[in-house]
Formats: structure tokens, sequence, C-alpha cells
């Protein structure tokens, strides 16, 4: 009998799913790893998956990774590289290795069907696989613990949403026991929860699997020729079918908040949203708990600082408000509210910014108007230039989201108007 934590992680091995292309979130995925996608300032997305694990106890983790390897490999290298092998303690980058088959990877069934042999050479007793682009605080020990309690072949992770939202997510069908039924890809009817009609349960792309059971499934999926090789859409409903113990696992949050906190970011809007959530008064979402911290890598950067600026004889103060501001970011007499700065951003005298997010290293020229957008790094925006004031005028230029969330990609040159 497994007694204590370290017992249970030496016989747990925890696989990240990072190599989607991202094309919900493109243009911001066109050069990077939606993984590696900014979030929140100074974070990437997939900081707060990797923070669960090293928070919960998980000391070796591989992260499966495909497009845009190359962004959130950088980015994990300078983050994260600070584990201890010799002790057991690693986070590997895992490109695909085309050895059993010479493609890339057809879904999330697939990518560990294609590392078969992490887990031959490992043998745990356990896989947890998770999903590398969600915003949440979970402790996975509790979710493992679960798992063993009910004598699961497989759990799913899961979360209560309105039904009413439900058609959007992969929904668990459940007995009163939390026993699956059936998995459902974004229904237009979703199930209720037994004793709950009003909400569903969605996926959260967390999975906990006996090692065996895993290992035959997806061997058992690379064979079939009508599988899409993914976990809600065949996995989960083939175990189900065969009368597999299969569970749902009801998300414990531990953001100390009212409200459960769980976020896909897989789209422009939703990813807006998320960002938008931390700059409330009371933000949903605690950046500032110090039991659970949230890691990353920083930049070497000066302090932020706002001082006054403009022309001679109108020298006007800096306006902050609702804001989330980095290091290494000038607020030179301009007005600033509801905004989310990464580190190095400089916004000259008379410019406001309002309602948007800003990445690393952009400059916003005196007298510019910037709302509702999303500024990629490095981009100049020229004295005097409006972004998200006329929608005609933007889409001419830049990409617009469905929420109307202008996006002014890296590689554009801007000019005066």
């Amino acid at each position: 009998m497994l007694r204590t934590n370290a017992d249970r992680f030496k016989q747990l091995t925890t696989l990240i799913m990072a190599g989607g292309r991202g094309e919900r979130l493109y243009p911001l995925t066109r050069d990077r790893a939606k993984p590696a996608v900014t979030f929140g300032g100074i974070y990437r997305i997939i900081d707060f998956t990797l923070s669960n694990c090293i928070d919960s106890g998980i000391r070796r983790l591989y992260i499966l990774t495909q497009y845009g390897s190359l962004s959130l490999d950088h980015h994990l290298r300078l983050a994260w590289d600070v584990v201890h092998p010799e002790m057991g303690e690693f986070i590997y980058n895992v490109p695909p290795q085309q050895v059993l088959v010479n493609r890339w990877y057809r879904g999330t069934a697939d990518s560990i069907y294609q590392n078969i042999k992490i887990l031959q050479e490992e043998r745990p007793q356990w896989v947890l696989i998770l999903s590398g682009d969600h915003v949440y605080k979970m402790n996975y020990l509790e979710m493992l613990d679960y798992h063993i309690a009910q004598g699961a072949d497989l759990t799913v992770g899961c979360v209560e949403v309105p039904r009413a939202e439900g058609s959007a997510f992969g929904i668990l069908h459940v007995a009163a026991d939390h026993a699956i039924k059936n998995f459902l890809e974004k229904p237009k009817d979703p199930p209720g929860i037994p004793g709950d009609p009003e909400h569903a349960l969605a996926s959260m792309g967390i999975y906990i699997f006996n090692t065996e059971v895993l290992v035959q499934e997806v061997i058992r999926d690379a064979r079939a020729v009508d599988s899409s090789h993914d976990f809600g859409k065949d996995i989960i409903p083939s175990m189900v079918e065969r009368d597999c113990r299969v569970f749902a696992y009801s998300f414990r949050d531990v953001n100390k908040k009212e409200v459960r906190y769980w976020r896909d970011i897989g789209r422009i809007d939703a990813y807006f949203e998320a960002n938008m959530d931390l700059i409330a008064i009371d933000p949903i979402f605690n950046l500032y708990d110090p039991d659970w911290p949230l890691r990353t890598y920083q930049r070497q950067c000066p302090p932020a600082k706002t001082i006054f600026g403009g022309d001679p004889g109108f020298i006007s103060p800096a306006i902050v408000e609702d804001s989330l501001i980095s290091n290494g970011c000038i607020i030179s007499g301009a007005t600033v509210r509801r905004v989310v700065l990464s580190p190095n951003v400089h916004i000259d005298y008379y410019a406001e910014v309002t309602d948007s997010i800003i990445w690393d290293d952009v400059h916003v020229g005196p007298r510019a108007k910037v709302r509702r957008a999303i500024i990629e790094d490095g981009v100049r925006i020229p004295p005097g230039f409006i972004i998200g004031f006329d929608r005609e005028a933007d889409a001419r230029r830049f990409p617009i989201s469905e929420g109307g969330v202008v996006i002014v990609p890296n590689n554009i040159n801007l000019q005066e108007e």
C-alpha cells in the first residue's frame, strides 16, 4: 500500500500535451506554440499547468511538443530548467520521435502512442495526462487519490458549466456515482448533472490512467482505421462501451475564491477575456497567493515607472487605472485604463490605451489611441495612430476576432497617420 505522497509520485508519470497548432489563436500562434503565448503580462500559458505540477509535488514531467516548438523550448529552458535529475526530478521537452511511425501526431491519443517507450522505460503504475493551454489552479494529488479510491481504469477531470454553455465543450454524461456513461463532443442539448440539471460536466482535458490500461487503449486505437485518435472522441467512448471503470472527477479549485476558475483560452476572445479577468478590483483568478505560487521566467528589467510628459508648457501626468504593469514599463504622460502590459512597454505623452493587452517591447507613440486590442511584441505604434475605434479601417489592416478584438501582429510596419 502506498502511504505517502512520495510513494505515489514515484509511481506516477506525467505527460503534458503541448503540440497543437493553436489555429483558433491565430495570429498569436503564427510563429510560436500555443502554450508559449504570453498571458497576464509576464507568464506563458504553459506556466499555469507546470506551476500546478510543482505545487502538487510532481517533479517528473514530459512535455510533448510539435508545432512551433522552438519558442516553447526556449521558455522552458529559461523558466523551468531548475530541477535535479540526480534526485529523479526533470522536465523533458519531447518532440515527435517518429520511431514507431513516420508521421506527426494525429491526435491526443496518438501522441501518447508514439511515446509508449517512455512508459516502457519508467514502468509507472499511473499516468497523468495534462493539457498545456488552460488557466486554473489544481492539486493533482487529490485527483490521484480519487482515482485510487474508485479503483478506476481511467479518471477524467471535469468542471461544472451552465448547461446553456455546454455546447462549446466536450461533455461527460455521468451516473449518480460519477461513473461516465458517455462522452459528447459539443452537444446541442448537454445532459445535466445528477441532482443539478442546470449544469453540465465539461472535460478539462485532464486524465489519469492505470498505465497498463493506457498502453492497451492507445495500441488498440492506433490500429483502428476509422479513429480520430482522440481521447474524448475515441478512447473514452470505447472504454465506456466495454464497461471499463471510467469515472469523472469534479474539479477542486485551490484558487481561494468563491467561484471556481478554469478557462480554456484556445480562442482569441477567450484569451482576451481571461487576461481582462486579471485586472478586476478583486480578480477571480488569484495571482498573489504565496501558498500556491505561479512560476515563470522574468526578464532583467528595471522597475516600472510613471512620469509626467508632454509638450513644453503643457506637461501631463500619467494616469493608470485597473491595470497590470510589468517591469521595465514607462508610462510618460499617457492614460492607461484596464490594460495588461508586458515588460519594457513604453507609452508616450497624451497617448490613450484602454481595454488592451500589450506584449513585450511595444512602443506607443505620442497621441496614439488604442482600444480593445492585442498588440504583439516589438510593435511600434506611430504618433497619432488610432487602433480600435473604426472597425472598417481596422479590418483593412489587421485581423479582428469575432468579439471585435483587434490583433496587431509583430511583423507589420505601421505608417504614421
